[in-house]
């Protein structure tokens, strides 16, 4: 019954929510501020998709803390999310280049950088967000790493629930082996860079989610203190270290460009580290996607 609400609350605000967006299409084509002709640079722009709206859950990230002891996270159903275009590929080595070669990007980590048509890595979190702003600028769009909620979204079926169901233990070694033999029986991709498209689309259309190449998210490493009633104590973020998303979730300092040298990493390390990016829309874009019409 709720959902048949919330459709038919939309419906009847459609009418009037077009009449709006054409008056604002037509203030901003007047003063400027739209245009409708694409950027200089719009060739730059990645493919992408939309992932359409349902309902879906994901596991909460960060540390929990029940009683002194660290506890799953909750899981966080999500009813009515909106849609959201997301790069149907991991930013490409090329792609990457050609911001290091404006500079306004470092060069990636030798150590682990393909070239071509496979995925950018040896990449910091710093590294993508200087990225983002590169193609932004390039594009006259918005681009933004995806948080963890947005990618488990986009990943549907691909994504990795990192509950280790170890409520009744209080020794915080046995977790981390628990984490370490969880993530290792994932097995194995590939330790070197390949061709993208290599791991496959999921249902949505999203390529190489879960495959050789941990992505960056915007989400910081947090710690949460939980109550009796599981309501919330406390609430700390550090935002020096965020989550990464891959074949399993993890932790890194987001400085670090090579996983296998350590930094904040728990379980199994990472293999190579790179990142997708999300589109932001327009205001007017956002407006059509939560009437339903885009």
């Amino acid at each position: 019954m709720a959902t048949a609400l919330a459709h038919d609350g939309r419906a009847a605000l459609a009418l009037p929510g077009l009449l709006l967006a054409a008056l604002l299409v037509t203030i901003g084509l007047q003063s400027g501020a739209v245009s409708l002709w694409p950027a200089a640079e719009a060739s730059l722009a990645p493919e992408t998709i939309i992932v359409a709206p349902r309902a879906y859950a994901y596991r909460a990230p960060g540390d929990f803390l029940r009683d002194g002891r660290v506890v799953d996270g909750p899981l966080v159903a999500v009813a009515a999310p909106v849609s959201l275009e997301i790069m149907t590929y991991q930013v490409s080595a090329a792609e990457y280049a050609r911001c290091v070669a404006e500079a306004a990007c470092k060069k990636a980590e030798p150590r682990r950088r393909g070239s071509g048509d496979v995925p950018a890595t040896g990449v910091s979190y710093d590294d993508a967000i200087d990225y983002a702003r590169w193609l932004s600028d390039k594009t006259g769009e918005a681009w933004r790493l995806p948080t963890v909620a947005e990618w488990v979204f986009a990943a549907g079926s691909r994504a990795v629930d990192p509950a280790l169901a170890l409520e009744g233990s209080d020794n915080p070694a046995e977790r981390g082996l628990a984490a370490y033999a969880r993530e290792s029986a994932l097995g194995g991709a590939a330790a070197a860079p390949v061709a993208r498209g290599t791991f496959g689309m999921n249902e949505f259309g999203v390529a190489d989610l879960a495959g050789s190449v941990w992505e960056w998210t915007s989400t910081c490493s947090s710690r949460t203190t939980l109550g009796p009633d599981a309501e919330t104590v406390s609430h700390v973020e550090a935002c020096g270290v965020k989550e990464l998303e891959g074949r399993h979730r993890t932790l890194m300092s987001d400085f670090v460009r090579d996983a296998q040298s350590g930094g904040c990493s728990t379980g199994a390390p990472p293999d190579n580290l790179g990142f997708r990016l999300v589109r932001v829309p327009s205001p007017l874009e956002a407006m059509l996607r939560w009437l339903g019409l885009r």
